[in-house]
C-alpha cells in the first residue's frame, strides 16, 4: 500500500471518531479538530515533499506501489476531497448537538436585525480599527500569506468598471476569535465571518463583487544538512532556517465561499499554487475554536470521558530511593496509565547525589515548562558532568528545543545538536554513580519523549534498569555522539543507523527458520508505522514460511495483511482512542523463549537507517510476562481497534468476546494497583484469575 494514502486512512480513522455517538460530546470535537489538524501537517510535509520530487524530477517512484510523485499526489487530492466531505457532515451534526446544551454558532444568515445592528457596533468600535486591509495594485503588491491563517479576500470593483483585489488579515490575535451574539449566552460568531460580512465598510468606494475567506497550507519540507555551511553556528543557522521555512511555496489553497475559475484562479497566481490544490470548504477554515467551546462545557461532566489520572506505580515505594529501587529490579513505567513522576524523581535524586557523577541525555521533544530540563540544570548547578543532545532537528519543536539548549548551556550542561545527516530520535538517558571507586550505570530507555504533558496523552513506556552491559552499550553511544558519530557494534541495545535493522531481519530469519523446520513460530509488533521495504519483504517471507505474525500498527501500514499465498499468516489491526498509541514494543518467538524489546524506532526507512534510534532488550521476567499481557489485551481490543483486510480497508474489531477497550482497561488495572498496594502485574494476574 502506498505510504501516503495509507496515513490518510489512519486520518479516516481520526475522523471516525468524530463520527461516532459512541465517544462524548465535546471529545468528538476534539476528534475533528485533531483531523484537521493532522491533515494540515499531513500537506506541510508529505504533499510539500511530493511536490518538491515532482519538479525535480516526474518519474521518481514509490517502491512500494511504483506511483510516480505526480500520480501519488492526484490519488491524495482525490481522497482527501472525499474525506473533507465527511468532515463537514459530522461538523454539521456536532453543531447542531451541541445546541441542546445552550452552544450556537451563528452567521448572519441566522440572526435578526436586532443582533445584526449590535455586530456592526461592535465591528465598527472593536474590529475595524485593528485590521490592516490591502488593496492589490502596482504600488502595493500582493501581501505575504502567512501558513495557515485566515485572510479575508474580496474583488473590488470601481465605477469605472476596473478591477481589484483586497486582502485582510482575520487571525490577528487581538480580537477575540469567537464573538457573544447578544441575546443568548452561548450563541457566538466567528471573527472572520463577521470581518467578511462587513467588508464594504473597509473598502468604502468599491462595489463588492466576489468575497471570501482563504486559508494557505505551506510547504515545510526542508532539508537543514542540505542547506547547512559548516562555518555557520549551527544554531543560529536553525534559527534562520525556521524563518524561511514559514516563507516556503503554498501547497494548498482553502475557500471558504465558491468563486468565478478567473478569481481563483488570480488568487493562484500570486500564490503560486496549482488550481488543483483549491479546496472549498463548508465548514470554518480553522477549527481550533472548538476547544473553546469544550472549555465553556467542562462543567458537564457527561460531555467529556471519565477523568482518569495517572496513578503513581506500586512497584515503586514512595520515600525510598528510585535509584535504590532500580538497583534491585528494572522497573518499567507505562504511561499515561502510570505517572511519570518516579522518573522525574530518580533525575532530581540524581542531580542532588553527592556519588552521581554525570547524567547524559537525548532531547527530542520537552514540554514547554519542562520539569526535565529543570533537573538537569539543578544537576550542572551542582557540579555534575552533564551532557545533554538537543536534536534541535525535531519538526515544529525546533524554537522550543532552540531556547532550552540555550538554557542548558547557561547552566553550565555540555550541550550537542544531533549528528549530520541523522536525526537523534533515540530517548536514552544515562546515569553514571561512583560506588566503591568504580563506575555504575542507571539506564532509562523509552518509547517516547521526555516531556511531562504528553506523557499524560500518550501510551508510551520506560525501562529503568541497573543493568551494566546495557549501561556500558549506553555509555558506548553518548561517547560516538559527543564525536558526532554512530556505534558500529552492540550486543544488548539494537541502536539504529547502523545496528537496528538489521538484528530486526536476523531475529525474523531466527523465526522462519524454526518455522521450516516444523516449530511454532511467532513475531509480534506494536510501533506507529511500517513502511521499511526490507522489513516488509521479510515479513511476507516468514509469512510464506508459515510464521504468524500480529502488527498493531496506528498509523501508516504500507503491508496489506490477508493476501492468499503472501501475507496470509500477518494479522494488522490499528488502535485508535482516548489516547494516543505511541508505545513500540518487539518480540521475536514464542512466549517461552521470547526476545521482547522496547524502542523509539518505528519500522520506517527514516527510522532504521536514517536515525539515531535505540531498542532495549527485555530481560526481567516480571516485566517480560506484563509486556507479553500488554500486547494480548492489544490484540483482543474489540472496541477501538480496527483490522485491515486483504483488500486494503480497515473496518472495526466485530467479534462475539466480551466488550474490551484496552486503553481502559490497563487504566483500571493501574487504579486497582494503585488502590491495593501491588504492581500492575500481579493485580493484572488476578483479575484475569477471578475471570
Amino acid at each position: 500500500m502506498n505510504r501516503e494514502l495509507s496515513w490518510l486512512k489512519f486520518n479516516e480513522r481520526v475522523l471516525e471518531e468524530a463520527e461516532s455517538e459512541k465517544v462524548p460530546l465535546c471529545e468528538r470535537l476534539t476528534f475533528a479538530s485533531i483531523y484537521q489538524s493532522n491533515l494540515d501537517e499531513f500537506f506541510m510535509v508529505r504533499v510539500g515533499s511530493l511536490v518538491d520530487q515532482m519538479m525535480i524530477s516526474g518519474e521518481i517512484r514509490d517502491n512500494k506501489t511504483n506511483m510516480t510523485s505526480a500520480q501519488q499526489i492526484g490519488a491524495i487530492l482525490k481522497q482527501v476531497e472525499k474525506l473533507n466531505g465527511r468532515k463537514e457532515a459530522v461538523f454539521g451534526r456536532l453543531m447542531e448537538s451541541l445546541e441542546a446544551y445552550g452552544i450556537r454558532l451563528v452567521d448572519f444568515h441566522k440572526i435578526g436585525k436586532k443582533e445584526s445592528d449590535y455586530l456592526e457596533r461592535y465591528f465598527d468600535a472593536e474590529i475595524a480599527p485593528l485590521i490592516s486591509p490591502t488593496v492589490v495594485g502596482k504600488r502595493q503588491p500582493f501581501p505575504f500569506i502567512r501558513n495557515k491563517e485566515i485572510y479575508a479576500a474580496v474583488v473590488l470593483e470601481r465605477k469605472n468598471g476596473k478591477e481589484k483585489l483586497g486582502i485582510i488579515p482575520c487571525g490577528t490575535g487581538v480580537f477575540p476569535r469567537l464573538i457573544q451574539v447578544p441575546g443568548g449566552e452561548g450563541t457566538y460568531m466567528l471573527s472572520e465571518e463577521l470581518i467578511l460580512h462587513f467588508i464594504p465598510k473597509v473598502f468604502k468606494g468599491y462595489f463588492v463583487k466576489a468575497k471570501s475567506l482563504i486559508r494557505v497550507t505551506r510547504n515545510a519540507d526542508i532539508d537543514a544538512d542540505a542547506l547547512y555551511d559548516e562555518d555557520l553556528d549551527y544554531r543560529d543557522f536553525m534559527v534562520e532556517l525556521i524563518k524561511k521555512r514559514k516563507r516556503l511555496a503554498p501547497v494548498r489553497l482553502e475557500l471558504s465561499r465558491e468563486l468565478d475559475g478567473d478569481i481563483v484562479d488570480t488568487l493562484c497566481g500570486y500564490l503560486d499554487v496549482s488550481p488543483e490544490y483549491v479546496f472549498r470548504n463548508n465548514t470554518p477554515l480553522d477549527l481550533s475554536f472548538l476547544f473553546q467551546i469544550e472549555d465553556r462545557l467542562r462543567q458537564i461532566p457527561v460531555l467529556f470521558y471519565e477523568k482518569r489520572v495517572p496513578q503513581t506505580p506500586a512497584q515503586l515505594k514512595k520515600g525510598v530511593s528510585v535509584l535504590k529501587q532500580i538497583q534491585q529490579k528494572d522497573r518499567l513505567l507505562f504511561y499515561p496509565y502510570e505517572s511519570i513522576k518516579p522518573f522525574l524523581e530518580m533525575l532530581r535524586e540524581a542531580a542532588n547525589d553527592e556519588d552521581v557523577v554525570s547524567i547524559k541525555m537525548t532531547l527530542y521533544r520537552v514540554a514547554r515548562q519542562s520539569k526535565v530540563v529543570e533537573a538537569l540544570i539543578e544537576a550542572a548547578e551542582n557540579g555534575k558532568e552533564v551532557l545533554v543532545l538537543v536534536e534541535l532537528k525535531a519538526r515544529f519543536d525546533e524554537e522550543n528545543n532552540i531556547e532550552w539548549s540555550r538554557r542548558l548551556e547557561e547552566a553550565g550542561c555540555h550541550v550537542i545538536y544531533g549528528l549530520d545527516g541523522y536525526k537523534v530520535h533515540s530517548k536514552l538517558c544515562l546515569i553514571t554513580r561512583m560506588a566503591d571507586g568504580q563506575p555504575e550505570y542507571y539506564t532509562q530507555i523509552g518509547t517516547g519523549n521526555y516531556n511531562e504533558k504528553t506523557a499524560r496523552l500518550y501510551t508510551d513506556l520506560s525501562l529503568m534498569t541497573c543493568d551494566q552491559e546495557i549501561g556500558q552499550e549506553a555509555a558506548a553511544v553518548f561517547q560516538a555522539l559527543a564525536m558526532g558519530e554512530t556505534v558500529e557494534h552492540t550486543e544488548d541495545l539494537l541502536v539504529a543507523p547502523n545496528c537496528l535493522q538489521g538484528p530486526v531481519l536476523d531475529m525474523i530469519d531466527e523465526e522462519i527458520a524454526r518455522a521450516r523446520n516444523g516449530e511454532d513460530a511467532y513475531v509480534g509488533i506494536k510501533i506507529n508505522s511500517l513502511t521499511d521495504k526490507k522489513i516488509i519483504d521479510k515479513m511476507i517471507e516468514a509469512s510464506c514460511a508459515g510464521v504468524r505474525i500480529d502488527l498493531i500498527v496506528r498509523g501508516i501500514c504500507c503491508l496489506v495483511p490477508g493476501v492468499k499465498g503472501a501475507t496470509e499468516n500477518i494479522r494488522v489491526i490499528s488502535i485508535v482512542g482516548r489516547f494516543l498509541e505511541h508505545s513500540r514494543i518487539y518480540i521475536f518467538g514464542t512466549e517461552e523463549r521470547a526476545k521482547i524489546y522496547i524502542a523509539s524506532a518505528d519500522f520506517m526507512t527514516r527510522n532504521t537507517l536514517r536515525r539515531v534510534e535505540v531498542a532495549a532488550p527485555v530481560y526481567d521476567d516480571t516485566i517480560r510476562m506484563r509486556l507479553l499481557k500488554m500486547f494480548d489485551i492489544m490484540l483482543r481490543d474489540n472496541e477501538q481497534a480496527r483490522e485491515l483486510g486483504s483488500d486494503g480497508i480497515y473496518r472495526r474489531v466485530e467479534n462475539q468476546e466480551e466488550p474490551l477497550d484496552s486503553q481502559d482497561y490497563f487504566f483500571r488495572m493501574a487504579y486497582e494497583a494503585a488502590a491495593c498496594g501491588k504492581p500492575a502485574a500481579e493485580a493484572d494476574r488476578e483479575e484475569t484469575q477471578k475471570k
